[in-house]
């Protein structure tokens, strides 16, 4: 009855994951997992699964309102501040300061940086402002698509002021019932794969690093003027939204807007954690409404680019309220995903088929190692989020199954590891996933060949997991120590890609003579 219990409780993820692999959709297999999942705790009332399935989704929107609240507010400020032209007026700035290719190169993924509050936003904007600049110093478009997509995902994902950070926070609050924001940002060390994709994106800027597809796209941007070499299929679009429009905006358009929903999310958090009222000012952020504290900051940076925009007449207050109706809408895709995120998770909870539980007995019970829980976790991650697309819908399904294999006593000191590379994982499957839409979208921002970016960056990224997962396997040998096998990580990486420039570089160098590097 044991076995047969376990079997159930994990069938409803099962078939959202092979449903995910199979169509490539998330929304519709988890839906099904969802239904599966209320059919078996109804047990096999077709009536009570329709009821059990909408009411514990409506009861989850109730616990979750706030992150939906703040998600349409912050696609409001990403419309808003693309419209007023923020970006562009920063691509016209840096047209005229940066006078070499590693300039470039470097201001292009510093702004990728700036812009953690989305990826979407960030591809699209920072691609669109930044391709002038990168042109004139001929960064090969598959460059400019790469340096996007490292500087989207990765940020975002170690950013707890962003639209993955308040999603990612939630799904860990309701697989833990620990606070998600805090969860969330003690996890941050343990993504081994933002944390090394970060530092070759230094790498690549600062220095004359090219292997695998990238090298020839290299080669003949530099030496030909050939920023494309494929011209097929390349999509560029009016990305900033001006409607053909002059825009007003300076570079502070950008910077203001961000810097206010950074600086007034961080004092709502003070202030939901008791710190205007006695309560020790460090000790407030773990006191605090996270996601309440997101849609106090979102607001206030809403109201503070009102203040900006409206009396400079940089937008029109039709453009203004039209854009936070725009950015709603495009924040629907992940609404859905997120509703049905935690409706799974729901289903496989202690009050329905108690699925941590039984997973976690199991696995304390058998004779699988331990230790290679981490690692084994970020090849799953990998995998599921390259075969969807979607590191959101891939981060949706394992974080809860992650929870329940770390809630053993056996297993408990890993949680935060596990938790990493499901992040890490899940992102590393969306940047080399040619149907996903991050990487869709940094074609599109970088005006590229989607199919030379996809082939250049899996070179690029499956570097970055192999050290990875190298580390995480001794931080498994090492009971969920972080130090040592982050800088063995850091380490072989920085290895690796020595090696593999200077096998490289004996095939076939580039001459940079023709550009300033």
């Amino acid at each position: 009855m044991d076995t047969l219990q376990l079997i159930l409780s994990i069938l409803p993820p099962i078939i959202a994951i092979g449903l995910a692999l199979i169509t490539k959709e998330v929304i519709s297999s988890l839906l099904i997992g969802i239904l599966t999942g209320t059919l078996i705790y109804s047990q096999g009332n077709v009536v009570g699964m329709v009821t059990s399935a909408f009411g514990l989704m409506g009861s989850k929107i109730g616990d979750n309102v706030n992150i939906l609240i703040f998600l349409g507010l912050l696609g409001a400020l990403v419309v808003i501040v693309t419209r007023a032209g923020g970006s562009a007026a920063y691509g016209e700035w840096a047209s005229g300061k940066l006078t070499t290719r590693r300039g470039a190169a470097l201001a292009t993924s510093a702004l990728g940086c700036l812009i953690f509050i989305d990826d979407y936003f960030n591809c699209l904007s920072v691609g669109t402002v930044m391709r002038p600049v990168t042109d004139k110093h001929r960064i090969s478009r598959a460059k400019l698509a790469y340096l996007l997509d490292a500087t989207a995902a990765p940020i975002c994902i170690i950013a707890p002021v962003s639209s993955w950070g308040a999603s990612v926070a939630s799904y860990m609050s309701d697989a833990t019932g620990m606070n998600g924001m805090i969860t969330f940002v003690k996890t941050i060390p343990y993504n081994f794969y933002a944390i090394l994709t970060i530092i070759m994106i230094l790498v690549v800027c600062l220095t004359k690093l090219n292997y695998g597809p990238m090298a020839k796209y290299e080669k003949n941007a530099v030496e030909k003027g050939d920023l494309f070499t494929h011209t097929e299929n390349v999509v560029t679009d009016d990305l900033g939204g001006s409607g053909g429009k002059a825009l007003k905006g300076k570079v502070y358009d950008l910077i203001i807007p961000i810097l206010a929903l950074i600086v007034c999310t961080v004092l709502a958090m003070v202030y939901t954690g008791g710190g205007f009222s006695g309560t020790p000012f460090l000790s407030s952020f773990g006191e605090c409404d996270s996601a309440f504290s997101l849609v106090l900051g979102s607001f206030l940076g809403l109201v503070v680019t009102f203040i900006l925009y409206i009396p400079r007449k940089v937008l029109t207050f039709v453009d203004f309220m039209g854009g936070i109706t725009e950015g709603i809408k495009s924040m629907v895709p992940a609404f859905t995903i997120l509703i049905l995120a935690w409706t799974i998770g729901g289903v496989c909870s202690s009050d329905y088929l108690n699925t941590g539980e039984l997973v976690g007995n199991a696995i304390s019970n058998s004779a699988f190692p331990t230790f290679l829980l981490p690692a084994v976790i970020l090849i799953v991650a990998a995998f599921l989020g390259f075969s969807t697309g979607t590191s959101w819908g891939t981060m949706a399904i394992l974080i809860p199954i992650g929870a329940a294999i770390a809630g053993t006593p056996q297993t408990q000191h890993l949680l935060l590891p596990i938790f990493g590379c499901t992040l890490g994982g899940a992102v590393y499957g969306d940047h080399v996933s040619p149907i996903s839409d991050t990487t869709i979208l940094s074609s599109t921002g970088a005006g590229c060949n989607h199919l030379d970016h996809v082939s250049s960056q899996m070179y690029y990224a499956s570097t970055v997991l192999v050290c990875c997962f190298v580390g995480h396997i001794l931080m498994g040998l090492m009971g969920g120590s972080l130090v040592v096998p982050l800088i063995v990580s850091v380490a072989l990486l920085l290895a690796l890609l020595y090696v593999l420039n200077r096998i490289q570089s004996k095939k076939e160098s580039i001459d940079y003579s023709q550009v300033k590097f």
